[in-house]
């Protein structure tokens, strides 16, 4: 199945191997429809608030410019980050802070 949420390795905003092959798909998707498409990231609790939002940022960058490389056009794409703010898992754990370090395409 089609995939919309893409992880990322701690304090890290570059895309894996895996990754990349998701977006392809997802590229040949949207490729064959209009709409705009919203990139959401997000980072774990650990550093600053504020380092945390410019990591979503940097992350929900890196998948756009993916999309963009592989031929979806850049009016298309809206980015946001919530930092921290809204984790997908609430422990404190590496497991927990693994699905938060992520980015959510809507």
């Amino acid at each position: 199945g089609m995939q919309y949420v893409f992880y990322f390795d701690y304090d890290q905003s570059q895309l894996n191997p895996e990754t990349r092959a998701a977006l392809d798909e997802q590229a040949a998707a949207l490729r064959n429809q209009a709409g705009m498409v919203r990139l959401e990231g997000h980072a774990d609790e650990r550093g600053t608030p504020e380092y945390n939002l410019a990591l979503g940022e940097r992350r929900a960058k890196a998948i756009a410019n993916y999309l963009i490389l592989q031929g979806i056009d850049r009016s298309r794409i809206e980015t946001v980050s919530y930092g921290e703010e809204r984790p997908a898992a609430l422990g404190q754990d590496e497991e927990s802070w693994s699905r938060n370090r992520r980015v959510e395409l809507r």
